[in-house]
């Protein structure tokens, strides 16, 4: 009896140190993050991702370089993801989502090994949970794993890793690199980076050390830049456009204070990412001086504010300190009070786990069960679902050719990709600044296209400017005439006569 007892103790030890295995938890987390994002409503690209896909398949379908022939303020880098998945599957959501979850479990993975040098296994293993769970939130953009911030935050964790254990000039030239294309990718990584120089500065590194990081930033930078001229794109398109032309009026940081304070709230304070706020205060008078996690934290935070549009794939720049924060100060008091790890796993996964309802109801529709169908053609009118901007989309390619253009003038970006026509401006989604509508004026006195999407529901009136709207108006009774209204869309034909 005594032996079976034992037996069965061992039994479940056994089963114990499995389940804190940092691969397996891994493991558990890719399958749920692929869950969220592959099985999310409509099935199609989002808006972001559209616009990328757009550019990026007229880019190596079409030749028209980013920023002349499609302008997003994106890395190039973006754009030559999305472009290659078009070259290999034609428009599709879940190749670059593909990409992106194996990138966030790269970065998931490094987060470990930052913990367990750090602060030993017990750290370590916790972090993934904290994490890996946290990514997978509603509230940090659980589905949108092939954003910019997705491919900044692993090269910089991956940076961060590196810099813990460089002891010469070329130890930390290689962490400058991976910061540096971190930094390519998107430019609030420049505030990571400046995280782990001033925890150099309090760690008194050499020189030579940090001279050597700053190195490889700048050599990384300049690979972009030469992969712009090679590729065609113009360096000064690339900053105007990628860059300066996103500040100022009309732009898309151009919001009210309250706008601003709203939803700082929205996303920092009315959100599940609080539940992570007094461990990281834990943390911070465990430590009793900033280091390299608080600086992290604090510098990713000052660059979601400075940004200021709050979005919810913002939110994961912050998140890798933020976690292993999170992750050493629960260790500690864990074991301080001799708290099993395996236990502190279950509790974070049964605190932290997302939502899978919006999955669960796919899984449904996937079966078969009915839905109710939204409604066109009365009022009030509705913005059509994603899916059926697909449908819309599909309508368009079957009654235009190849060669003609199409204007989707609103948030249409779905259309504009799944139709595979392209627009007659290079601001093919609603731009404000005077820039943008200087050119989007421009292309469409140049190229009339075949057909003018105009939407009939409320959010065109909301979202799309009254000399924008007028400019389409007018261009419409000119030289249109309505070829019919699907989807509250009203479909307006070029009239060749």
């Amino acid at each position: 009896m005594k032996n079976a007892k034992n037996m069965s103790s061992n039994s479940w030890d056994g089963v114990f140190a499995f389940l804190q295995q940092p691969l397996f938890i891994i493991g558990v987390i890719c399958v749920l993050q692929l869950c969220i994002t592959l099985l999310s409503n409509g099935f199609v690209l989002s808006f972001d991702e559209s616009i990328w896909h757009y550019i990026g398949r007229n880019w190596l379908r079409h030749g028209m370089v980013p920023y002349t022939g499609g302008i997003d303020n994106k890395s190039p880098l973006i754009f030559l993801v999305y472009g290659c998945s078009d070259l290999l599957f034609g428009p599709n959501y879940w190749l670059p989502r593909l990409i992106g979850t194996f990138c966030e479990m790269t970065g998931l993975y490094f987060v470990f090994k930052i913990a367990d040098a750090v602060s030993g296994r017990f750290a370590g293993v916790l972090s993934i949970p904290i994490y890996g769970l946290s990514l997978l939130w509603h509230a940090t953009g659980g589905k949108y794993v092939d954003f910019t911030e997705t491919f900044e935050v692993m090269f910089l964790i991956i940076a961060v890793y590196r810099s813990l254990s460089a002891t010469d000039f070329k130890g930390w030239f290689i962490t400058g690199l991976w910061a540096g294309i971190a930094l390519d990718f998107r430019i609030t990584a420049a505030f990571g980076i400046l995280a782990i120089l001033l925890a150099g500065l309090q760690q008194k590194r050499s020189v030579g050390h940090q001279l050597g990081l700053i190195a490889g930033v700048i050599t990384a930078v300049i690979m972009l830049l030469i992969f712009c001229l090679f590729t065609g794109i113009k360096i000064s398109e690339f900053w105007t456009y990628g860059f300066s032309d996103n500040f100022g009026a009309g732009s898309a940081t151009a919001h009210t204070l309250a706008y601003k304070l709203e939803n700082f709230l929205e996303k920092f304070v009315y959100s599940p990412i609080a539940i992570l706020y007094p461990l990281l205060i834990a943390y911070v008078f465990l430590k009793r001086k900033a280091d390299l996690l608080i600086w992290w934290c604090a510098l990713s935070f000052t660059a979601v504010s400075l940004v200021g549009i709050f979005d919810v794939v913002h939110l994961k720049d912050v998140l890798p300190a933020l976690a292993l924060s999170n992750a050493i100060a629960m260790s500690q008091l864990s074991q301080r009070y001799g708290i099993r790890l395996y236990l502190v796993v279950i509790l974070l996964f049964v605190i932290l786990f997302p939502s899978l309802s919006e999955p669960i109801q796919n899984i449904r529709i996937l079966a078969g069960q009915e839905t109710v169908q939204p409604v066109y053609g009365q009022e009030p009118y509705i913005n059509p679902s994603e899916g059926d901007r697909k449908l819309l989309a599909s309508w368009i390619k079957q009654h235009t050719k190849a060669s003609d253009l199409v204007l989707v003038h609103s948030y249409g970006t779905q259309i504009q990709c799944y139709s595979e026509r392209l627009s007659p401006s290079v601001y093919f989604s609603i731009n404000r600044t005077p820039l943008a509508k200087k050119r989007f004026y421009e292309d469409l006195n140049k190229n009339k296209p075949e057909l003018i999407l105009v939407p009939m529901f409320a959010e065109y009136q909301q979202l799309v400017d009254a000399d924008q709207r007028q400019f389409v108006a007018k261009l419409v009774q000119q030289h249109y005439f309505l070829d019919t209204t699907i989807y509250n869309y009203n479909i307006y034909r070029l009239n060749r006569k």
